[in-house]
């Protein structure tokens, strides 16, 4: 299968997605947040440093429940709900 490059805006809403489970993760270990949501601490770094943009909806249902965060504020803000940008995609 061959997979198509990402597009800027999908590059930019993986580092907000990075950016906003790096902030969740706070001081906690990457080894104890990766191994209680079951992924690999690989994956959650790669994830963490927008390296993997477009994760798996498991992957990243499974990140926010461990760090309390609810997906509707997870994608509020890596989708840029927060700052009218999703607004303006969705007109």
């Amino acid at each position: 299968m061959v997979r198509l490059p990402l597009t800027p805006s999908e590059i930019e809403r993986g580092q907000r997605l990075g950016a906003l489970l790096r902030r969740a993760r706070g001081d906690r270990p990457m080894l104890d947040v990766a191994l209680a949501a079951r992924v690999s601490p690989e994956t959650l770094r790669k994830i963490e440093t927008g390296r993997v943009a477009t994760p798996a909806f498991p992957t990243v249902a499974a990140l926010a429940e461990v760090l309390g965060l609810s997906l509707d504020e997870l994608w509020a803000e890596v989708s840029g709900a927060r700052d009218g940008k999703a607004a303006e995609i969705a007109s």
